[in-house]
């Protein structure tokens, strides 16, 4: 969509201590399936839907960060140790004007995931979530990275807007689906965003309670979006039925290493 925004934000600056000796000497998003490293197959699949401006949030190893021939921007989450996702974003908040599409790094997904996310989501919307319907599949044999972590979605109807998502918020039955960690934010989602950041900053600060979080500090991009969804902010799941995978675990980074050739090409 023409008025749809051409950046994207992708927020790699945990340490991904989960994945053990893989990340002991490059960031997670760094770390490689089927011979590629996870961020090439982010900038690979945003690249085939035109979004070439690309910025990364980083913070641990961040000089180790090789977006190999496809450009990126970086800005450096300096207290990488002690936030979370969403203090890593907004790390990027001068980068929000006009919209911006939205990933974690440690998820691989098919091209024609991000393309179904420029050509679905609407501008109407706040933010436009990657939902998938068939989340339950990948977690059959995942012990490692229990049900119970997923950022399960739920919506107000069949087809309505998300009213409730992250790990614990949803039960699963009332779940249509897990959001995947990418997504789109409208130029109203993106200011939208940076407001309930600055008003829990004024109410509490950091080490305050924040949504489903012990404080501010830790919190979730769910937490936010939650935030967003109880003051009648709209977003609106658009539907995916897998080619994606999380790396979170060793036996996850095994499975991507059978899953991502199949879609990928």
């Amino acid at each position: 969509m023409s008025s749809m925004s051409n950046k994207a934000i992708i927020v790699a600056a945990g340490r991904g201590r989960r994945l053990g000796s893989n990340t002991d000497d490059i960031p997670k998003c760094m770390v490689k399936v089927a011979d590629r490293p996870i961020l090439h197959w982010q900038l690979r699949a945003l690249a085939a839907a035109g979004i070439r401006d690309i910025v990364v949030v980083r913070g641990y190893l961040a000089e180790r960060i090789d977006p190999g021939t496809s450009p990126a921007r970086f800005i450096d989450n300096r207290e990488w140790e002690h936030n979370n996702i969403l203090a890593s974003l907004m790390c990027a908040s001068e980068e929000f004007a006009g919209g911006f599409y939205f990933s974690y790094c440690d998820i691989v997904y098919a091209p024609g995931v991000v393309a179904r996310l420029a050509t679905e989501a609407k501008n109407p919307a706040s933010a436009s979530l990657i939902v998938d319907r068939r989340w339950a599949d990948a977690y059959q044999g995942r012990d490692l990275h229990p049900v119970s972590e997923a950022e399960l979605a739920a919506v107000d109807s069949p087809a309505g807007r998300v009213v409730q998502v992250g790990k614990g918020a949803v039960p699963a039955a009332n779940a249509v689906g897990e959001f995947i960690g990418l997504a789109h934010f409208s130029s109203v989602g993106a200011a939208a965003l940076v407001d309930h950041w600055q008003r829990a900053l004024r109410a509490g600060g950091l080490d305050a309670p924040f949504g489903r979080a012990k404080t501010l500090r830790q919190a979730y991009l769910t937490d936010a979006l939650n935030a967003m969804a109880d003051a009648g902010d709209r977003l609106d799941p658009v539907f995916i039925d897998g080619e994606w995978r999380e790396i979170d675990t060793p036996q996850d980074l095994a499975a991507a290493e059978q899953a991502v050739p199949l879609w990928t090409g």
